[in-house]
């Protein structure tokens, strides 16, 4: 299964027809995803389900609905074990970026984490996971597909937010904090951490 965020409302991509009375089912061979997404932008569906009964084909299938912009990230955690957040668009977020010719998805991760917040010596300790969500680029919807990851860093000099990418703040936050912000942060990065950290028990791995 996965989930595709329309601002925070997630479209279902699963292998069952059925997953509740609520939830209005779509063929994903066959639906317009671009009128679905335009219906739950004018608030005129909620819940939306896209089925195919073979699994190993439905993000294959996904990513051929909509022109597709990949990024990468990182959730930052330092000595303190602390996270790195960014303030963009009046919510809390993690830093990330589009990815460029000819660099890896961990090369663009990295150097997205350290343009965007000031942040240096940056080590990947392992790769958490993607997330999908749609956005608008000229008028045009676009499916963004991002690969995160966990890193860490001893780094404890001044955080520069990327002002040119509309990042008002880069601050580290601790366990307290970061439950702060998550509560205005979007639900594709809620993702990133396991339920007991979002439920407010702290565990030596965050993600």
């Amino acid at each position: 299964m996965y989930k595709v965020f329309v601002n925070d409302i997630p479209i279902i991509i699963s292998t069952k027809e059925e997953i509740g009375e609520k939830y209005t089912s779509f063929p994903l061979k066959k639906v317009r995803l671009k009128k679905v997404i335009r219906k739950i932008l004018k608030g005129k569906l909620l819940y939306v389900n896209l089925y195919h009964p073979d699994e190993t084909e439905l993000l294959k299938l996904l990513l051929k609905k909509m022109k597709v912009v990949t990024a990468a990230g990182g959730m930052v955690v330092n000595a303190k074990k602390e996270i790195l957040f960014i303030y963009r668009n009046h919510r809390w977020d993690l830093p990330k970026g589009k990815t460029e010719k000819n660099e890896s998805i961990e090369q663009s991760a990295i150097r997205e984490v350290e343009e965007e917040t000031g942040v240096q010596d940056l080590e990947i300790k392992r790769f958490i996971t993607r997330t999908f969500h749609v956005f608008k680029r000229k008028g045009k919807l676009r499916l963004k597909e991002t690969y995160w990851y966990e890193m860490y860093t001893e780094y404890d000099g001044e955080l520069i937010p990327e002002q040119s990418e509309g990042i008002k703040k880069a601050k580290w936050k601790n366990f307290e904090k970061s439950q702060k912000a998550l509560t205005k942060s979007y639900a594709n990065i809620k993702m990133l951490f396991p339920e007991k950290y979002l439920a407010g028990q702290p565990e030596d791995r965050v993600a």
